[in-house]
């Protein structure tokens, strides 16, 4: 049985900041210090960590959420997740609602970790003020 990761972060920023943040390579590149190449257009390939994480934009509604398939290069050959990055604009900043599903039971705790470690903490280190 498959399982899913569900994490909720706020960060002191634009719905809009946090969208590009994600979207644009080049932003996604200095947040992450690795290097990233992200298509903007649903259909479109990326990479992100230097090749580590691959995969495909499934939905994108700009500043509200971004829907992609994800694949570690560590996975078996053909499996893939499903990653959801939903946006709500709320007072002093954004909710960012994170999901992640078809995650084996003993994957979740590090997945979680991995998110928090190389997403969230750099994600907040670059865009919050003050």
């Amino acid at each position: 049985m498959k399982e899913t990761l569900k994490q909720k972060i706020f960060i002191r920023a634009s719905a809009h900041e946090i969208y590009e943040a994600l979207m644009d390579s080049e932003l996604h590149t200095k947040f992450t210090g690795k290097k990233a190449h992200i298509s903007r257009n649903i259909g479109g390939k990326y990479t992100t960590y230097e090749g580590y994480c691959i995969g495909t934009n499934i939905d994108l509604m700009p500043d509200k959420k971004i829907v992609q398939s994800w694949h570690a290069l560590d996975w078996p050959d053909g499996y893939y997740s499903r990653v959801t990055f939903a946006l709500e604009e709320k007072e002093g900043g954004t909710e960012l609602t994170f999901t992640q599903d078809n995650l084996e039971p003993d994957d979740v705790k590090s997945k979680a970790e991995g998110w928090e470690e190389f997403y969230w903490q750099p994600l907040k280190r670059m865009l919050e003020k003050g």
